[in-house]
């Protein structure tokens, strides 16, 4: 391949990974609509709990707390895990990486046993426009921590086999910033849906 055809193909490889993060950009930004607008409608209909309990009557501090904790600390280790891959230290990254999978594993169960004691007691999104709102804004945010896991996990045995190409980091920086992203929603949802339940 001559020198010409060398920088071509790199100048197209490099076009093609503007344009995914563009559009990555853009799917991250109908995301925080979205999210915009349940917050939102969760706002006018966290008072109509139709004579049922509110978010006072049910929420556990503690649960909240470690789901928090949990969710803080996976942000942390992603960060880490990034710094390795992009200085080309596989098995560092793949460590810290691992450790937010689990971090994220065990956030998504807190909230799956909220939820679960929440039916147990009698309480489900039909209960209440209260606690429909509720379910749907923290259950879509669960939703996207288990399409991040699974990212996460693919992404991790790609780069187990293949190592840290640029196209798994370029995956890695994605998934990185989307995983920021719910944080930052789950800082919103800490303070909104759970803390304003006690003020």
């Amino acid at each position: 391949m001559s020198h010409h055809e060398l920088a071509a193909e790199q100048e197209h490889e490099e076009a093609a990974n503007d344009r995914s993060l563009f559009g990555f950009w853009v799917y991250l930004m109908t995301d925080l609509l979205m999210f915009a607008v349940l917050f939102a409608v969760y706002a006018v209909l966290r008072n109509n709990t139709a004579g049922g309990p509110s978010g006072r009557d049910l929420f556990n501090p503690t649960l909240v707390l470690v789901s928090t904790i949990l969710l803080l600390v996976s942000s942390f280790t992603v960060g880490v895990g990034m710094i390795a891959a992009r200085d080309g230290l596989k098995n560092k990254a793949l460590k810290w990486l691992g450790i937010t999978f689990l971090l994220g594993l065990a956030f998504t169960a807190v909230t799956t046993f909220e939820f679960y004691e929440f039916i147990h007691e009698g309480y489900t999104w039909r209960t209440s426009a209260f606690l429909s709102a509720f379910f749907i804004l923290v259950g879509t945010h669960a939703l996207h921590i288990v399409c991040g896991l699974i990212w996460l996990g693919t992404t991790m045995i790609y780069t187990v086999k293949r190592g840290l190409t640029k196209p798994i980091l370029r995956k890695l920086t994605m998934l990185s910033l989307f995983w920021h992203f719910l944080d930052i929603v789950w800082i919103f949802i800490f303070s909104v849906v759970y803390l304003m339940a006690f003020v």
